[in-house]
């Protein structure tokens, strides 16, 4: 439906996704093919998978995808999401730096701060394909909050430093990052697999 979508092509059929609509679409089909995945192993409802409200979620798969899909997610066994205090400051900050009276903008702030409660690097836990669509995304959608990430840091610690720049304290006690003991965790190479890879190679070996 998402997943198995992509899942059936080589990297070089991918399609080329240049349009900004289409761009959007795309980060949203790789999160929905996350959520299911995570709905069909009882990890989580879709609602709790993607940090929208039912109506939200309904919204978007009536809109964009197949009619199927609703049935999939199992909306109706889903309630509202409810965020925790790390989740809540991290939305927090999204939406403060995101387009003004842009609906997917705002969106894309409670998926990523839901998505960014997962373990991996953040474009692992959105689904995508590599780092720089993440860098896309966030580019697009909270253009100041991104521009200011001149170092080129790991995006969730950069989150996490603006958070604690905005209370009024550092993150690490030393004048230069490049004296850190942390420098390889803060900003190292983001490498590894997409999920939509992993499931690529499950429809391989069916």
């Amino acid at each position: 439906m998402f997943a198995p979508n992509y899942g059936c092509l080589s990297p070089g059929q991918w399609p080329r996704i240049e349009l900004e609509k289409e761009f959007d679409q795309h980060v949203l089909a790789c999160v929905l093919s996350c959520a299911l995945k995570e709905v069909e192993a009882g990890e989580a409802t879709a609602t709790e998978a993607t940090g929208l409200s039912r109506a939200e979620l309904s919204d978007v798969l009536t809109r964009s995808f197949p009619a199927t899909a609703i049935n999939a997610f199992a909306l109706d066994d889903a309630g509202d999401p409810e965020r925790g205090t790390e989740e809540e400051l991290l939305h927090g900050l999204l939406l403060a730096h995101a387009r003004p009276g842009d609906p997917a903008s705002a969106r894309f702030a409670k998926i990523i701060a839901r998505r960014a409660m997962r373990n991996d690097h953040l474009w692992q836990d959105l689904g995508l394909f590599n780092r720089a669509e993440l860098n896309r995304l966030l580019a697009t959608h909270f253009p100041m909050l991104a521009a200011g990430n001149t170092q080129n840091m790991r995006w969730k610690k950069y989150f996490y430093r603006k958070l604690c720049e905005a209370e009024g304290f550092s993150l690490c006690t030393t004048p230069n990052c490049r004296e850190c003991n942390d420098f390889e965790s803060c900003f190292g190479p983001e490498e590894g697999e997409s999920r939509l890879m992993r499931v690529k190679y499950a429809i391989a070996l069916d």
